[in-house]
Order: structure tokens, then sequence, then C-alpha cells
């Protein structure tokens, strides 16, 4: 059973940078690919980018390309979502996600979740 937690949320001015962790534990065959996802009050949960195991391979949602940067580090079963220029709408609970290989990054069904962590962004 893999297990995932996140951390590194906190409370960050707008224009401001946080950088989430995400520690994965277990069969790590079953992590080839790795997201992060995120979930404002009241809406529906959305994708923000995904990392794939081996090569690297990144794919971003359209309103985080060059804000957001995700990478990994195999070896230490780690993943990581660096957040620039943040705004108030990024404010959001985030969520680290992975599953086994997809024939697409952008298929977004993910098979095991965290249990989040809170970003809040203030104007």
């Amino acid at each position: 059973q893999v297990q995932l937690v996140e951390s590194g949320g906190g409370l960050v001015q707008a224009g401001g940078s946080l950088r989430l962790s995400c520690a994965a534990s277990g069969p790590t065959f079953s992590t080839d690919d790795m997201a992060w996802f995120r979930q404002a009050p009241g809406r529906e949960r959305e994708f923000v980018a995904a990392i794939r195991w081996h090569g690297g391979q990144t794919h971003y949602a359209d309103s985080m390309k060059g804000r957001f940067t995700i990478s990994r580090d195999n070896a230490k079963n780690m993943m990581w979502l660096q957040m620039n220029s943040l705004k108030s709408e990024d404010t959001a609970v985030y969520y680290c996600a992975t599953r086994t290989r997809a024939e697409s990054l952008e298929q977004y069904s993910y098979e095991y979740w965290g249990q989040g962590t809170q970003v809040t962004v203030s104007s």
C-alpha cells in the first residue's frame, strides 16, 4: 500500500512563494506517475501538475504554467511543487497523488492520495 504525506503548506502573502513536499512510501512500482491536485472551498478538485518516474516528463494545468514547477527525486521517493507569484485564487488544499504509469499524463485519474496540505494566500 502506497502512502503519501504532504508538507510545506502555510500562509503566504500574494506574490510570495511556497514549496510543497510529498513523501512516498511503500511499493515504488506503484508510483510511476506523481501529481499535485488542489481543492478550494466550494470548488471541485482540480489538476495542478504531474511528472513521470522515468524521463521526468511533466504536464501542467494552463493556469499554473510559468508559476509552478514540479520535480521529484526517485532515490528519495520525494516530489515537490515550487509555487511562485502566488495569488489569492491559489488558496486551496493541495494533494499529492500517484499511480502506476498511465498512457498519458493528461489522464487525470489517480489511485493513491495524501491527506493534503493547506495553502492560504492573503491579498
